[in-house]
């Protein structure tokens, strides 16, 4: 019987190339949530300061506007939990 060698190096230096590509999808996905989330604020306070100013703008667009920054913040909020709370619990985890 003719017993071969399993070669843990070549895997293991596979699978940590491959968790680094995935974590830099993750960390520019979380960038560009962010960015869409400040964005919305962005347009949210000019619109109500355009609007304060007198200028000719519908108040159920501005109302629009800093309802959806305000579910954006919320949501981005719930996720940061939640990623925090994933965090702890692997923290937890006895190996």
């Amino acid at each position: 019987m003719d017993i071969t060698k399993v070669d843990l190096a070549g895997l293991q230096k596979a699978n940590r190339t491959k968790n680094v590509e995935t974590s830099g999808e993750f960390g520019s996905f979380l960038n560009d949530a962010v960015r869409k989330v400040n964005d919305l604020e962005l347009k949210a306070d000019d619109l109500t300061n355009r609007f304060a100013s007198g200028e000719d703008i519908d108040i159920h667009n501005v109302m629009i506007a800093a309802e959806q920054a305000n579910i954006a913040m919320q949501l981005t909020v719930q996720i940061q939990n939640k990623l925090v709370e994933a965090y702890n619990e692997l923290m937890r985890m006895q190996i």
